[in-house]
């Protein structure tokens, strides 16, 4: 791997200090990443503040079409990227070139949105216009998940605002993120983007600061809480997508066969570790042993290994931590439930967790109760529809869910019930960038992706004038 630096005020800088970033498919030091220090965070805020005029004033059509050169050379580069992203976050290459495609898609498509002068009224007392203007410095937190993608919901519609940027990824994947600022750091004038690395200790120096007016960040509901309470010093704007108990609903009327790799692949997708992946799947009686059977089959059929090497299927999980935690609800599961597939850690190096289905389970376990944000999957029986609603929406998350069913309008008028940002009907994880995306409950606040989500980074000016014959 080669060396990587840090990006503030338009130039590539070692960090004060380093520290290792591991390959989590073989628990090996992969390299040696710049870790930045406070004072090199506020460098880069003071960086991203200094610029912010000139690029506010920039036309949009401009900052289009700047953007879209990032968006290019993501392209030119993406063998590359998805490399350095599976040796770090352990995906499968595919799945990996697949986000750094992705990332490119959501640059174009962001890009190509308008931020229009909308006229209110227009009469003989008034002339009202409302202007979406700027916030100004804009700091990103990234998580481990998907690294990438997660930076392409963010950076363009900051960018295209008028906004400057101050990005922060997370410390166990940070090295993708540093190779994309190296790659693009001459497209942009300097200090428009800077990124900055940490050990996890720099999060609350973010929040807090004084010249960052707005934070996105995705993570968990428990570091989001966190964010909130340190953004509330200085009454920053905020965007939350954090976590979710995502139910998924199977109805009396499917087909197994038919549904099962849907289902499967909306639960365990990058090893179970989506914000928006099935976490509780609730299957009516008469289907719950076909469900629970053809699941098992695909999961004893899945490949699992490091994600370099051709035909895996599913890599491990991402960092130790993560590994740890989801061991704990495979005990769980053991206690409470009955493991048909699975059920254990690989016994090899790196954090390698078979992919488990659980049946016989219910509320009041931790599996059910608690985000696993793991390849593990709780199924569970039910056999009333007001019944199922009921205990899909007794949580306090509500990110996303999904129905089932061989009838599309029964599926929507259940889906209607249902308390989540999002609800997909026979599918799960379809996500695209003209489509808004956000949580309810403690799922998140605001919204990301379309129009709304790029207005989330702009401050609503409203210009109350008088009218043609005032």
């Amino acid at each position: 791997m080669s060396d990587y630096h840090l990006l503030i005020g338009g130039t590539l800088v070692p960090g004060d200090t380093t520290m290792p970033v591991l390959n989590p498919a073989t628990e090996e030091v992969l390299a040696q990443c710049p870790r930045a220090s406070k004072e090199q965070l506020d460098q880069a805020v003071a960086a991203a503040k200094a610029a912010f005029p000139t690029w506010a004033a920039t036309p949009i059509e401009e900052r289009r079409r700047l953007i879209g050169k990032m968006a290019d050379m993501i392209e030119a580069n993406s063998g590359e990227l998805a490399r350095i992203l599976t040796s770090e976050q352990g995906k499968p290459l595919a799945d990996a070139t697949g986000e750094v495609l992705g990332m490119a898609a959501f640059f174009r498509y962001l890009a190509s949105l308008e931020l229009p002068m909308r006229v209110i009224e227009s009469s003989g007392d008034r002339q009202v216009e409302a202007y979406r203007r700027p916030l100004g410095v804009v700091g990103a937190i990234i998580p481990w998940n998907y690294p990438l993608l997660i930076l392409g919901f963010k950076l363009p519609p900051a960018l295209l605002a008028g906004n400057t940027l101050v990005v922060k990824p997370a410390p166990t994947t940070p090295l993708s993120t540093l190779k994309f600022a190296e790659l693009v750091k001459d497209v942009l004038p300097t200090g428009v983007l800077n990124v900055v690395t940490d050990a996890n200790d720099l999060g609350d120096a973010m929040t807090r600061h004084p010249d960052i007016r707005k934070i996105s960040f995705t993570g968990s509901t428990v570091t989001g809480q966190k964010v909130m309470a340190s953004a509330a010093q200085t009454l920053k704007r905020i965007t939350l997508e954090l976590g979710g108990n995502d139910a998924g609903i199977v109805l009396d009327d499917v087909d197994p066969k038919k549904v099962a790799p849907g289902i499967f692949e909306g639960a365990f997708q990058n090893s179970g570790q989506v914000c928006l992946a099935i976490k509780r799947l609730y299957v009516h009686e008469s289907v719950y042993d076909d469900i629970c059977n053809e699941l098992v089959a695909i999961a004893k059929n899945t490949v699992v290994d490091d994600g370099s090497k051709q035909g895996t299927k599913l890599g491990p999980l991402q960092n130790k931590m993560q590994y740890e935690k989801v061991k704990t609800f495979l005990d769980d599961a053991h206690k409470n439930g009955k493991v048909i597939a699975g059920g254990a850690a690989m016994d090899r190096p790196g954090y390698f967790i078979e992919p488990t289905i659980v049946r016989d389970i219910k509320e009041g376990s931790r599996l059910v109760d608690e985000e696993q944000f793991g390849p593990v999957l709780p199924v569970i029986k039910y056999s009333n529809p007001d019944d199922v609603i009921r205990r899909a929406n007794g949580t306090s998350y509500g990110l996303g869910a999904s129905v089932w069913s061989s009838d599309p309008k029964r599926a929507h008028d259940i889906a209607t019930q249902i308390d989540a940002g999002t609800v997909w009907i026979n599918k799960h994880l379809d996500m695209a960038p003209h489509i808004p995306f956000g949580g309810a409950k403690q799922s998140g606040i605001g919204t990301e992706f379309a129009e709304e989500g790029l207005a989330e980074f702009t401050q609503l000016q409203i210009i109350n004038g008088p009218g043609a014959t005032a």
